[in-house]
């Protein structure tokens, strides 16, 4: 992933998205009333729509797209946005190039990030939300009460992906409990030849769920809270001594040897063929390794653990590859027909959707396929219970893994990345509004 945006980058993109309103005022196009919603197989003919996708989401809507075209007519592009996906967004947005729809991260700070209430259309009244398995209806995608992102996959939660065999053969047949006893383990097992984990320090963007997961139950008892208000900061011992834990766990030699220089892709092969035992990481890494082996050999090999200090507790982090949002484009036809295409896709196109994801249904009357991977579904099971994220919980989402990228290629240390972090957060906070 090409760094686009640094700390100042992301600082003049959220002035940028920001000038002309402020972030906390109301709506000026009835965010607030209803909506008009088509129907799913109305009648599109010669309209154009473009998505816009990162890497690892760019696949996802290509079953409902398809079967959205032969139902409506429609012509709909998917458009891959490089990494880093977000920036690159934000970057095009602030200057007037907008899709129709895009993946996005549907927490309210990125939604306040990409100035929800200017640039994206209400979702008020959409006509699947009835379905929604309750829980999940309002767990993410609103902004100040109105929802502006339309959750189409389970939400991402933060743990560790393993390979079965390995443990296995390393007579390891229950999963470790907390997180100190996941390093033991990884101890265990380096001194055993085997290379315990598997990091994609070139990519960069995984890197702060190491940070993360040793945050969960600070994040339960108000961490984020805290540093939203300015009662604590990054710089602070809770956050600084997960970063100096993570580095030394690297120092000592617990992950990979090319740590510096390996992919997401490297990633997922790299567990599946049982070179690395476990992976901290998302939901999207599954879709990775599904598209990389069939459901028989995953629930062979992989399996997957919620874990934090005190135990099996799962950080949930709503992703870009979870929800899509519809833009305002001017065009009244072509925003309605982008909330046609999301009504389709959560309406008569969800079980096919589900289906050929090899996915976990959100909706309650449609069943979970049977394909769907055992590891997947103990995703989805670590939701409910699950601590919030950076992502989640922050007013401001700072470059907290590009910080950490530069710690483990050795041009930052922890304190710095605490420094740097907490700065650009101050940065972003205030310019949207929420710091003084």
């Amino acid at each position: 992933m090409r760094r686009l945006v640094g700390a100042t980058g992301a600082l003049l993109l959220a002035i940028g998205l920001t000038a002309c309103t402020d972030p906390g005022a109301e709506p000026t196009t009835g965010d607030t009333g209803a909506v008009t919603w088509n129907d799913p197989a109305a009648k599109l003919d010669g309209v154009k729509l473009t998505v816009w996708a990162a890497q690892n989401s760019n696949t996802v809507p290509q079953q409902v797209i398809e079967g959205f075209q032969r139902a409506t007519g429609a012509s709909v592009q998917v458009v891959t946005i490089p990494d880093p996906y977000e920036q690159g967004v934000q970057t095009k947005v602030a200057t007037g190039d907008k899709p129709d729809l895009a993946f996005w991260q549907p927490t309210a700070s990125m939604l306040t990030a990409i100035n929800a209430k200017t640039n994206l259309q209400p979702l008020t009244g959409a006509p699947w939300l009835g379905a929604l398995d309750p829980a999940l209806k309002d767990i993410t995608g609103l902004l100040d009460g109105t929802r502006y992102a339309a959750l189409v996959t389970s939400p991402a939660v933060e743990g560790v992906y393993y390979n079965k065999q390995v443990l296995a053969a390393n007579g390891v047949t229950t999963p470790p409990k907390t997180f100190d006893a996941l390093v033991d383990l990884a101890r265990t097992l380096k001194g055993k030849g085997v290379t315990p984990f598997y990091e994609m320090g070139a990519d960069r963007w995984a890197t702060q769920w190491w940070v993360q997961v040793q945050l969960a139950d600070a994040a339960k008892a108000g961490l984020w809270d805290r540093i939203n208000t300015g009662q604590e900061k990054f710089t602070d011992t809770t956050v600084l001594n997960a970063v100096t834990r993570y580095d030394s766990l690297i120092k000592e030699g617990l992950f990979n040897k090319d740590i510096k220089t390996a992919t997401f892709e490297d990633q997922g092969t790299a567990l599946l063929a049982g070179k690395a035992a476990m992976v901290v990481q998302v939901n999207s890494f599954f879709g990775q390794l599904q598209a990389k082996a069939d459901t028989a050999t995953l629930n062979e090999k992989i399996g997957f653990f919620p874990i934090a200090p005190s135990g099996n507790v799962g950080t949930v982090i709503p992703d870009q590859s979870n929800a899509l949002v519809a833009f305002r484009t001017g065009d009244d036809k072509r925003e309605a027909a982008a909330r046609q295409l999301l009504a389709y896709w959560m309406g008569p196109g969800y079980p096919d959707f589900v289906a050929g994801r090899n996915t976990v249904s959100l909706e309650t009357a449609v069943a979970n396929p049977a394909g769907v991977p055992q590891a997947l579904l103990d995703v989805h099971a670590a939701v409910a219970g699950s601590a919030g994220s950076m992502q989640a919980l922050a007013v401001a989402n700072p470059d907290l893994y590009l910080n950490l990228a530069d710690m483990i290629a050795g041009t930052m240390t922890p304190a710095q990345v605490t420094e740097a972090t907490q700065k650009q957060f101050e940065q972003l906070a205030k310019a949207a509004g929420h710091l003084k």
